[in-house]
């Protein structure tokens, strides 16, 4: 018995020793914690649900973590114009190249990220006829919706959306007004929760539309104008670091370098190709 005894301690004090010489395994190790940034985008970013797809890449790629700020474009560059925000991912083109020409940026300017484009989104009804008469003609559709005085809502908020709203009317010679124009200065998903509820017209970004789509009754009654101007382009900015010494242009930088990039451009375009079966945006950085 006291041989057996023996034997059995010798055998674990054998694997106990084996166990002692095999080298650690490593557990992999991401990057540093960094800190955080402060990014002041579009709401469309957001409610189309690409930020939450691309953005946990992002921190592990660089250990920065990102404070998202959800706002209209218009809003998101008063806050880098104000030194509240350290890099912009926005889409009004002719605001940005002002907030760029006006030295607010940094040195990198404005760098193209992706983009989609703006349908006018519509009861099933369709009062105004849109679908009918003017499938592929925004200028049209805005004119029967002005001449029709049907429900229109408008983001009202000076986004990138809203900024693109005018745009139409411009181009259409026409100054919206009356009690069928709502201004609802709000949020694209929340227009279009509000266009569901009142059977109204309203302009989305299509990301954000395809996003919301199945909670409506709605339906897109123009699209792919030819003509382009329902190009919707996205652009990231980088606040100039001089505006004060809380801007994080380090983790500004690296979240500006990371979006133009191979990783993140790839990420874009597999954003809602599983869901819709077409990626929500196209990724164009230069």
């Amino acid at each position: 018995m006291t041989k057996k005894l023996i034997a059995i301690l010798i055998s674990i004090l054998m694997i106990l020793s084996l166990g002692a010489c095999a080298p650690a395994v490593e557990e992999p190790v991401g990057p540093e914690a960094m800190g955080t940034i402060k990014l002041a985008t579009t709401t469309s970013t957001k409610d189309s649900g690409l930020l939450d797809f691309i953005l946990d890449d992002f921190t592990a790629a660089t250990g920065w973590e990102v404070d998202v700020i959800s706002v209209g474009s218009g809003e998101a560059m008063a806050m880098g114009e104000a030194g509240e925000a350290d890099v912009l991912l926005v889409h009004s083109p002719a605001a940005e190249k002002a907030f760029v020409e006006a030295g607010h940026a940094d040195d990198a300017g404005r760098l193209l990220v992706m983009y989609n484009d703006f349908v006018i989104i519509g009861s099933m009804e369709d009062p105004a006829m849109v679908l009918t008469n003017s499938p592929a003609d925004v200028v049209a559709g805005f004119t029967a919706i002005y001449d029709g005085k049907a429900t229109f809502i408008s983001r009202a908020d000076e986004s990138g959306t809203h900024a693109k709203e005018k745009t139409i009317w411009a181009a259409a010679a026409l100054e919206p007004s009356g009690d069928w124009y709502v201004e609802a200065a709000a949020g694209m998903g929340a227009v279009i929760q509000m266009a569901n509820e009142k059977l109204a017209y309203t302009l989305a970004d299509r990301a954000t539309w395809y996003a919301n789509k199945d909670t409506t009754d709605l339906q897109i009654v123009c699209e792919k104008d030819p003509s382009g101007i329902l190009n919707n382009q996205y652009a990231c900015i980088c606040v100039n670091p001089e505006k004060n010494e809380l801007i994080v242009s380090e983790g500004a930088k690296a979240f500006q370098s990371w979006i133009v990039g191979a990783d993140a451009q790839k990420l874009i375009a597999q954003f809602g190709v599983e869901e819709f079966g077409a990626p929500l945006f196209t990724p164009n950085a230069e």
